[in-house]
């Protein structure tokens, strides 16, 4: 009896207990797919949607089930289906929905029934953001990506590898966990990205997991401002709202809005919002961005979002889509990325939900003078009575440990899962072309990584052009040994170029040559030979840089430089070689100052914990003075042989004579940085930092150190603070400041003295420098401060002048402040235009010295 029943409960017990695979097709009224249509599980707090031909599919366990299917401008629909370890099917037609007028009341101020609703919504906006004290939920996300159109070549670049159709496609899962108001904890467990096996894919479930409940919304990568939300405080400002009916779903009123921008250029959304009567709460959204909104790199990007009850009183996302297109550069594209979100876990902030009660307006005067119109009925006023709210320890579902400053981490093994696991988890089916896509570049993946086809490749990309080799530099690649050969530009405005001019050597010839290899961990290392030779000084110079990048989660790299090289007297190397030859050879104006050295040197850098970065350097070198060998330039010369060029000693305000002789130098120097609370994300092959609330603060320390032959004694150390604020609408800010001392001033030269970035040409300088100051007049071995601040308006002002709207031109303001023992106080006031064809940068600078107009000057760089 014992077997027979051992044998019944082995044989019969895995009928009830082994779940099934639950499939079918979501339909319009004409027997079209839905595509992304939401699929609710009421009994797990789960969702799916259908993909782009309405298919979907669930694995469930065995029991009965509550669906409930959804989709944007259709009547919802409920279906019950019971699991019995068989796959079941079930295909269920949406009929649109059926909006009525007539079930709201219309007050007697005259406008439209929406405005009474969304004030509701705006005044419960704030308890629906926080509704949910901590929640966490599986995370299911698809992102695909197909181009249109392909230019054969863009900017005389040919284009290869990329053809059209789908050119990206990842799917990922991740466990999600929020808790309010800024923790989050992400785990990716699973990753999949086409073509490529041993690669993760990008997504990331806490970037998508946008709230219209937000006043403002950032979305990465699509504006600097960020687009005010139709629920925000100050909507009513930005929006307009038409009321378009109302639909029973589940005894619950759903009031459909159409949302419409009051000026045609705000940053703002588009489209339709569906409002719960009573709740005032989002049911589901389907809103627009448009390049009328100041979205860059896409024409138009479409958010649509489900929400559902996972609590009596929450109601959280349970799917949500972006949807893109894009062009340019002969590009033509579109995409979307998708997210499902399941296996919900809430903690309620609230016992119950807020009500909003109406306030019982003052009595008026019942009679008034005859010849005096009756005042018209005060609209009525209302408030919200607070919900009481639950206790934060009661039932909590995360462990505080949960969360730290690793907001997202992806596991090694993510992208090991095979193609039965993800036919098990997917929650949405994949289309004909997605599941075609991945057996094509699955079995091209081998052929890719071949060496015959990277060669093919390389002998395309490899072929040098007139512009690669005069302006941006030429790159020679070896795609299958993952190594490079890069050579400077012969003429660049920005970088290092090959052709030079200064009056210390004349005509120039620096050629550097760096090889690059990189390996599969992301480990890599740089051999770097630089050779100069000077055409009027008949002097040659040479110096061998190595690096080697040995650990990609702390970024750590150690360096070994030495030779014999020309180097500019201020550290900060501030005057670009091409503008320095323009300026020497157009309008005799030497401004570079150039000393030889022989050295060598050894640094490393790296992140000694989280937000904590460490730099060290060791340098001992021999250094000597140069001279002018050289006056010619290309303005008329002075007939008595006269020239408008100054020696190569600078002239500095704190001394007399700022030559200097042949002598040694053993210095050694390290910086701290470190950016408290700052985020980050972990993956396998390295560890991406992000930002913090907090600004970065850093302290450095400069010793010469007379000893082994070592002629300069001194120490100087300097705090310093940056960051970078956001206003919202109104820009963002950055920031910086310094101040530092020296002591045991023993013996100096000019080249030991604290630099700044100066600049004395039309081309505007370093942007966190100075843009009219002297190069070295004010280089001080003494106390200093300075300080930079820009704010970029990000269109806040020129939105509203049509020209620069349609230009897309963007406002800028500076401010510049300098004090040492000879500037003073030393400020620079700037204002500016950025984003002129999309790259350029105009400035008007004007300076003062304690108070007294200095210089003033138009200035011209990229401002992107």
């Amino acid at each position: 009896m014992r077997f027979t029943w051992f044998l019944f409960l082995l044989l019969f017990i895995p009928l009830f207990c082994f779940g099934g695979t639950l499939r079918g097709r979501l339909t319009d009224e004409n027997g079209q797919g839905l595509p992304f249509a939401s699929i609710y599980i009421k009994e797990t707090s789960s969702g799916t949607a259908t993909n782009e031909n309405g298919f979907y599919q669930l694995q469930l366990d065995s029991g009965t089930y509550t669906l409930e299917f959804k989709y944007v401008g259709y009547k919802s629909k409920t279906e019950v289906v019971k699991i019995n370890g068989h796959p079941v099917e079930l295909n269920v037609q949406l009929l649109p929905e059926v909006l009525n007028l007539k079930e709201v009341v219309v007050h007697a101020s005259d406008e439209d029934p929406a405005y009474p609703i969304m004030r509701n919504a705006i005044r419960l906006r704030k308890y629906h953001l926080n509704e949910a004290l901590a929640w966490s939920a599986r995370v299911y996300m698809k992102s695909v990506a197909r181009m249109d159109k392909v230019p054969s070549k863009v900017l005389g670049v040919r284009v290869v590898d990329v053809d059209t159709g789908i050119v990206y496609l990842s799917e990922s899962v991740s466990q999600l966990h929020v808790k309010r108001p800024n923790k989050v904890n992400e785990k990716l467990i699973s990753s999949r990205v086409s073509g490529q096996k041993k690669g993760f894919s990008f997504n990331q479930a806490s970037e998508m997991n946008v709230s219209f409940y937000e006043n403002l919304l950032k979305i990465e990568g699509l504006s600097e401002r960020g687009f005010v939300s139709p629920l925000a405080s100050n909507a009513m400002f930005f929006y307009r709202y038409q009321y378009l009916g109302a639909f029973e779903e589940n005894g619950r009123t759903i009031n459909k809005i159409k949302v419409i921008p009051r000026r045609r250029n705000d940053p703002v959304f588009e489209g339709t919002i569906y409002i719960c009567d009573g709740a005032w709460r989002l049911h589901s959204t389907d809103l627009k961005l448009t390049k009328r909104a100041g979205i860059e790199f896409v024409d138009f990007i479409r958010v649509r979002q489900v929400y559902a009850p996972v609590l009596e009183h929450v109601w959280m996302p349970v799917s949500q889509k972006f949807t893109f297109e894009a062009g340019g550069l002969g590009f033509k594209g579109r995409g979307y990325v998708t997210g499902v979100y399941s296996n919900y876990k809430v903690q309620a902030a609230y016992k119950k939900p807020p009500v909003i009660e109406e306030i019982e307006p003052e009595p008026q005067e019942a009679i008034v003078a005859s010849t005096q119109k009756t005042k018209p009925a005060p609209k009525p006023r209302f408030k919200v009575i607070e919900p009481e709210k639950a206790d934060p320890k009661e039932k909590p579902i995360h462990p505080d440990k949960l969360f730290s400053k690793e907001i997202l981490v992806v596991e090694k093994e993510a992208n090991k899962r095979d193609s039965l696991y993800w036919d098990k988890i997917r929650p949405t089916p994949l289309t004909k072309e997605e599941s075609k896509d991945y057996v094509k570049k699955d079995k091209l993946e081998a052929i890719k990584e071949s060496k015959t086809y990277q060669d093919s490749l390389d002998r395309i990309r490899n072929k040098p052009t007139i512009g690669n080799l005069f302006l941006s530099g030429y790159t020679y690649n070896n795609s299958f040994e993952d190594n490079y050969l890069r050579f400077d530009p012969i003429i660049s405005p920005t970088d290092a170029s090959i052709l030079q001019y200064n009056t210390v050597e004349g005509v120039v010839a620096d050629v550097k040559v760096t090889y690059g290899r990189r390996f599969d961990d992301r480990r890599r290392y740089i051999i770097e030979p630089t050779v100069r030779y000077g055409f009027s000084n008949e002097k040659f110079n040479a110096k061998l840089r190595t690096a080697y990048v040995y650990n990609t989660t702390t970024n750590s790299i150690v360096q070994l430089e030495g030779g014999r090289y020309v180097e500019q007297i201020n550290i900060n190397s501030p005057i670009p070689p091409f503008v320095n030859s323009l300026y020497t050879l157009v309008a005799e104006k030497n401004y570079m100052k150039l000393y030889q050295r022989d050295f060598i040197r050894l640094a490393h850098r790296g992140e000694l914990t989280n937000g904590l970065q460490l730099t060290a350097n060791l340098e001992y070198a021999h250094r000597m003075p140069m001279q002018n060998t050289t006056f010619f330039s290309f303005k008329d010369s002075d007939p008595e042989g006269g020239t408008s060029f100054t020696s190569n000693v600078p002239v500095n305000a704190e001394l007399a004579d700022a030559s200097f002789e042949p002598h040694e130098v053993l210095m050694a120097s390290f910086s701290v940085s470190i950016k408290p609370g700052q985020e980050y994300i972990t993956r396998p092959d390295r560890k991406i930092n992000l930002g913090s609330n907090y600004p970065t603060f850093s302290l450095a320390y400069r010793t010469g150190i007379k000893a082994f032959g070592g002629d300069i004694k001194y120490s100087t150390a300097a705090i310093g603070i940056n960051d970078e604020i956001s206003f919202g609408l109104f820009g963002s800010s950055t920031y910086s400041a310094a101040a530092g001392v020296f002591w045991n001033k023993e013996n100096m030269t000019l080249m030991d003295y604290r630099h700044f970035k100066g600049n004395r040409t039309i081309f505007a300088g370093a942007y966190d420098g100075f843009q009219l100051l002297d190069y070295y007049r004010y280089s001080t071995n003494n106390n200093y401060l300075e300080a930079h601040y820009e704010h970029h308006f990000n269109g806040f002002l020129f939105n509203k002048i049509p020209l620069f709207r349609k230009l897309k031109m963007q406002e800028v303001i500076s401010l510049n402040y300098l004090n040492t023992q000879q500037s003073r106080n030393y400020l620079e006031l700037g204002i500016g235009v950025e984003h002129i064809l999309k790259v350029f940068r105009v400035d008007f600078v004007t300076s003062f010295q304690e108070g007294e107009k200095a210089r003033a000057g138009v200035l011209i760089g990229f401002g992107f």
